[in-house]
């Protein structure tokens, strides 16, 4: 290793994928056939020990911020929602290799930057809808020299990326701030059902609504075990740990992320 170098891989796309699968179709299958509670309760066993077998991947040496990020992504070589548009010509290799380079800048970014985020919980005894609404902090634009792309191959219908991101001393920083006592670790898992698209869908439309639910989800689970009573409004910010997963399941597109989490603002219901 070469002077301080540190490089840090962030596990995506391939690992644990075959065990996302399964996890996810067992809790699908789950949900939407009759089962007997002892189906239930292995499929949320499956659930926990894939959730718990991502998080092991290492994030940051102990008590460091790393010099390098690495990461993996999966690009699909056939649209998505391809049964929904007319031209459903699948993107030539440079186009999808360019995908590739734009989705790590942005999961990059939310591991550097993250998110601001406002989220009312809501509840339908009172009639009050639920609101979640996430904010970028900061971009790293496409082209950004730090951003140097790796190892590629194509692997059936996914074209697999692995980048690396050198960061500058005003990233460290912004990482750095991700380590501080009052953040915390948390998992979701989240999902868009593959549709008609909208007009001003692109080809990451699909992916970053699934990723936002994963957010929501995971928000709302840590407050639903912080909190005693469910409170109405939350404020902070959320930022990723590590490049997410992403399955085909069930005519729907799924991911597993995980996220580090700082709570700004907990309103209860009791101030309104």
């Amino acid at each position: 290793m070469e002077g301080s170098y540190q490089k840090i891989e962030v596990r995506g796309a391939s690992l644990f994928f075959h065990i996302f699968k399964a996890a996810v179709k067992s809790a699908v299958s789950c949900t939407f056939q009759n089962t007997d509670n002892n189906s239930m309760k292995n499929s949320r066993i499956i659930l926990s020990i894939f959730l718990g077998m991502a998080g092991a991947v290492p994030i940051f040496p102990q008590n460091r911020v790393p010099d390098i990020l690495r990461g993996e992504v999966q690009v699909e070589m056939e649209t998505l929602n391809a049964f929904y548009h007319e031209d459903n010509t699948p993107p030539d290799i440079q186009t999808v290799r360019r995908r590739a380079l734009e989705e790590s800048a942005i999961y990059f970014s939310a591991m550097i930057y993250g998110w601001s985020f406002s989220y009312d919980i809501g509840e339908r005894a009172r009639g009050i809808e639920e609101r979640f609404e996430l904010k970028p902090l900061g971009a790293i634009p496409f082209g950004d020299p730090s951003l140097i792309p790796g190892e590629a191959e194509l692997r059936g219908i996914y074209f697999h990326l692995w980048s690396d991101y050198r960061l500058n001393d005003s990233q460290k920083r912004r990482m750095a701030a991700w380590k501080s006592g009052t953040v915390r670790t948390i998992q979701g898992l989240g999902g868009s059902a593959l549709g008609p698209p909208k007009e001003d869908d692109d080809w990451f439309t699909l992916k970053k609504t699934a990723l936002e639910d994963a957010a929501r989800s995971a928000i709302r689970a840590a407050l639903r075990g912080n909190e005693r009573n469910r409170p109405k409004q939350a404020h902070g910010f959320i930022g990723l740990a590590q490049f997410p997963l992403y399955g085909l399941i069930g005519g729907g597109l799924s991911v597993s992320a995980r996220f580090l989490l700082e709570l700004t603002e907990i309103v209860p219901f009791a101030a309104y």
